[in-house]
């Protein structure tokens, strides 16, 4: 899709950081949107901000780990809409700890919010996507989807699998008969919400010395990418078909690290762990 204008947009995650970025760069151009997010009052936000551009806006309150209402909110934007030409598989959250002190009900959170709801979204969204003739698919992953860390067993897990997931949809769309494709997006630090409400338990302490509100702040000044310059990046992939897109460049950094030295990295990364507690620890 070279054009975005009279298109129709679907994005989850929309109240704030990327979602809401895309939402405000696509209505610039002249696409319909249809947002959705478990925060009314920041989806209400968006959506007055979009609909200033003189775009359709509907939004949906919605939980993306709820398959039959994600199914239920792509029938209600082709209703609302007509049609629906690209779905942003947005919505995501973070967790931060060991795998010895995670417990399953919090895999099975990050799980349902991060892989299942773009699995939700994507097949939700696909056959109106494709009755509509052109149209593109783009799965929100991480540089977490390709490079691991240590605490983060959980969002790397969750993350590795859009990753693969997205790269078989595409390899499958290119061998149909279809204007359908479809691109998995890689952010590095990105500007968001995603360290703030992140969860955190008690072996993040116990493993880098740092208390979970430490923890999160640190994380957060880590971030170097505004979600602006996110939503730009994202939908030059689209328009360009793109099949891979990392954003920033931390991610650009840690791709290169993890394809150069696909083993070594992690005894590095472990390496720098151990010396940074070590570190603080002395200071305190």
């Amino acid at each position: 899709m070279k054009n975005l204008t009279d298109k129709v947009a679907a994005i989850t995650g929309a109240a704030s950081g990327i979602g809401r970025a895309l939402a405000l760069a696509l209505a610039q151009q002249g696409c319909h949107i249809a947002l959705s997010d478990l925060d009314e009052k920041g989806l209400a936000e968006t959506a007055s901000r979009a609909s200033s551009y003189g775009v359709k806006v509907t939004t949906t309150t919605l939980n993306v780990a709820d398959k039959d209402a994600v199914h239920a909110w792509a029938d209600t934007v082709v209703n609302d809409h007509g049609k629906v030409n690209m779905i942003f598989n947005n919505a995501g959250v973070a967790l931060g700890g060991t795998v010895e002190d995670t417990d399953y009900s919090d895999y099975e959170w990050i799980i349902d919010i991060n892989m299942w709801g773009v699995v939700y979204g994507t097949k939700a969204f696909l056959p109106y996507i494709q009755q509509a003739g052109e149209g593109h698919i783009v799965n929100i992953s991480s540089i977490f989807g390709i490079f691991a860390q240590p605490t983060q067993s959980a969002y790397n897990m969750s993350k590795f699998a859009v990753r693969g997931f997205t790269e078989s949809l595409r390899q499958e769309l290119d061998l149909g008969k279809t204007n359908v494709s479809a691109t998995c997006v890689h952010p590095g630090g990105i500007k968001t919400n995603i360290a703030k409400n992140a969860r955190m338990n008690k072996s993040v302490e116990k493993l880098t010395g740092d208390d979970a509100e430490k923890a999160r702040k640190q994380f957060d000044a880590m971030f170097m990418t505004t979600p602006e310059q996110a939503a730009k990046t994202i939908l030059n992939a689209v328009t360009k078909n793109k099949r891979r897109v990392l954003i920033g460049p931390d991610a650009k950094v840690l791709d290169i690290m993890q394809r150069s030295l696909p083993m070594a990295y992690q005894k590095i990364v472990a390496s720098s762990f151990k010396l940074a507690s070590r570190g603080r620890n002395k200071v305190t």
